[in-house]
């Protein structure tokens, strides 16, 4: 047998970037590259291991990118992937304790998203022969746990090497799961920093280049049939179309079934873009955030199609979207744990090739003509309601302060000023709930909200990842003042790699969407603003911070744009978009004003409210409270199947 000395760092370096993924015949690189924060931990292990690959005659093909905090450089390989459709994806490796802890959350959200990340957390002496390390945790009850068992629960696999043996275990199982759309997700391997500079002799064999073939799975014939006869028996079906179709390319298998059938679609935040705007069938958003066209059609819905759809809360409006009595569900997801949900008829298979079985089941069928027509008018009505909120009337923004915009304004301005390929990048504060409902997607790949797991910071370093993955789209990433104080620091990665995104930095002075949720559940917005605490009251309802994100940004590298009206911003977006695509970020900063809301939903939310207080605003949210809790329906009945 053939083997080759090379330490635990430097095989993992060398059989990373010997990983191929492949699906319907077109191959390419599984990891794009590793993106890392060195330290005690990994910087004499996967560090040298890095900078030799990179010096190595042969080039890199695994380039190394320098970030500036563990959570971030996560989101970029999340976003990356989820751009790649899954096919893609970054290593991301850090140092011993915190280094390796600051990525927890970036797992959890990977794994949340059903997004490949590999992690390669670093761990402390695998011998404890100088232990107790810097940074190492000790527990009286058991001498082997570390502070990366936390990854445990957050991953779909776990391993750790403690003995260089061990790794060409943990590699392969890694692969097997990041390449599988239905257990993929944060996987980890556990480095500790003695064994990662560790020499073995490994089987050449092991560096061998593979290929990892992303399944299609097809369904079942039988589940076809009785799929297509709940469809057929409905008048009233609606489509929920999730993730899953556009990790699977389904998008012109939807329209292709839409336009035989007549049924139209609601889409998740995941989902938005499935069909394009203007698709005859196309709803736009269902659930909390929808829209009142798709979420009309959901209450009246006798048959329920989710394709590629985990059903969170927020699609479902907690259990009350769908309010027919006897509605029942047909559930398309390549993972038998989605399938099943709300009690649905489940086929197991790839969304694409679901649908199209299902389409040719569905040969001659079509929804009455009344149900369309029904379709096209709640949309005109929807659409109008969106047409104002981009360009507000003059009530509205004469009542705004000088310089001061709406967030509909803002929205729109850059919708209809970025081109339809684009991609507009967002992940928590009232933004992405208005993007939901509001943005007029033209793409399928062109909307990027990251609301499985709503992680404030994300936004920055996911429109690093988008722009990596797809470097001819201009990336237009959507922030708020809250989210982008809590990781800005990802602004001086984009500049160091000269990565274009254009940031619109939106400053409102606090948490606008938890702001407005405190206020509906009676909580008047307490501790939501950025105010000086009042030295009379106690309290921080003060004068506004003089905080200058702006400045911030400048002094991080970016270029920064600072507007105060509509005809600044369209100016600005222009000029963004004609900044060369190797000149590092561009920040447009707009003030707006919070207490303006985008059209309502129609749709509800379960946060519960005190059931006791001494607040008149708190007893009153509680009465609206239990009248909405009693539409929420269980969903347990039984699809009915044909051959019973």
């Amino acid at each position: 047998m053939s083997t080759v000395r090379l330490t635990v760092g430097q095989a993992v370096v060398r059989f990373l970037a010997n990983q191929w993924s492949e699906r319907d015949g077109r191959r390419q690189k599984l990891f794009a590259g590793c993106v890392g924060i060195f330290g005690h931990g990994n910087v004499a292990g996967l560090g040298q291991a890095l900078l030799q690959h990179e010096l190595a005659e042969s080039g890199a093909r695994l380039p190394y990118v320098l970030a500036r905090n563990e959570q971030a450089m996560v989101h970029t390989a999340v976003a990356y992937a989820r751009q790649s459709d899954r096919l893609q994806t970054w290593a991301c490796t850090a140092s011993v304790g915190p280094g390796s802890t600051n990525m927890l959350t970036g797992a959890a959200l990977a794994t949340v998203n059903r997004l490949p990340v590999l992690l390669l957390p670093s761990g402390t002496f695998a011998t404890r022969v100088a232990g107790p390390v810097l940074q190492e945790l000790e527990v009286p009850y058991a001498a082997d746990i570390t502070v990366n068992d936390a990854f445990r629960p957050l991953s779909r696999f776990f391993d750790r090497v403690n003995r260089p043996e061990q790794l060409p275990t943990a590699l392969l199982n890694a692969m097997r799961v990041l390449t599988d759309p239905v257990e993929t997700g944060a996987v980890t391997i556990a480095l500790p920093q003695d064994v990662q500079a560790e020499a073995f002799d490994w089987p050449v064999e092991l560096f061998a280049e593979r290929v990892w073939r992303v399944a299609r799975p097809l369904p079942e014939a039988v589940d076809i049939v009785e799929a297509a006869a709940a469809i057929r028996a409905a008048q009233r079906p609606l489509i929920v179309a999730g993730g899953g179709v556009h990790y699977s390319g389904a998008e012109d298998a939807l329209r292709a079934f839409c336009e035989l059938t007549g049924i139209p679609v609601g889409e998740t935040q995941a989902g938005k873009g499935a069909l394009p705007h203007g698709h005859p069938q196309a709803m736009g958003a269902i659930g909390a955030t929808g829209t009142t066209a798709a979420n009309a059609l959901a209450r009246e819905a006798d048959v329920v199609i989710g394709v590629g759809t985990r059903y969170s809360d927020f699609t479902t409006a907690s259990h009350t979207a769908f309010q027919h009595p006897d509605v029942r569900f047909v559930n398309i997801n390549v993972a038998r744990f989605d399938a099943g949900k709300l009690a649905g008829l489940p086929v197991v298979a790839d969304a694409r090739e679901a649908l199209a079985a299902l389409t040719a089941a569905l040969d001659g069928f079509a929804v009455d003509p009344a149900y369309v027509d029904r379709q096209a008018t709640l949309w005109r009505e929807w659409d109008a309601q969106v047409e104002a909120a981009y360009h507000p009337p003059a009530d509205v923004t004469d009542a705004l302060a000088d310089g001061v915009l709406t967030q509909g304004t803002v929205l729109g301005c850059v919708n209809e000023l970025s081109d339809p390929r684009d991609v507009v990048v967002c992940a928590a504060g009232s933004m992405p709930g208005d993007l939901h409902k509001l943005w007029r997607v033209r793409d399928r790949k062109a909307y990027h909200v990251e609301y499985g797991y709503s992680c404030m910071g994300y936004e920055i370093p996911g429109g690093i990842g988008v722009r990596l993955a797809d470097p001819d789209r201009d990336v237009f990433v959507l922030v708020g003042d809250g989210s982008y104080l809590m990781m800005p620091t990802e602004l001086v990665t984009a500049v160091q790699e000269r990565v274009k995104i254009i940031v619109v930095l939106v400053q409102n002075h606090g948490f606008h969407s938890i702001g407005s949720l405190s206020e509906s559940l009676g909580s008047q917005r307490f501790g939501t603003r950025y105010r000086f605490r009042d030295p009379a009251t106690g309290r921080l309802d003060g004068e506004k911070l003089p905080v200058d994100l702006a400045a911030n940004a400048r002094s991080l590298g970016a270029t920064v744009i600072e507007v105060h009206s509509r005809a600044e911003l369209e100016q600005a977006i222009k000029d963004a978009k004609a900044a060369p695509a190797d000149g590092g970020p561009v920040v447009i900063h707009v003030e707006t004003d919070p207490g303006v809301h985008a059209p309502d939903s129609d749709a509800w939310w379960d946060v519960p409210v005190s059931q006791v207080s001494e607040l008149d605003s708190t007893r009153r949210a509680y009465g609206t409270y239990a009248a909405h809790r009693t539409t929420q329906r269980p969903h347990l009945a039984p699809t009915e199947r044909t051959d019973r």
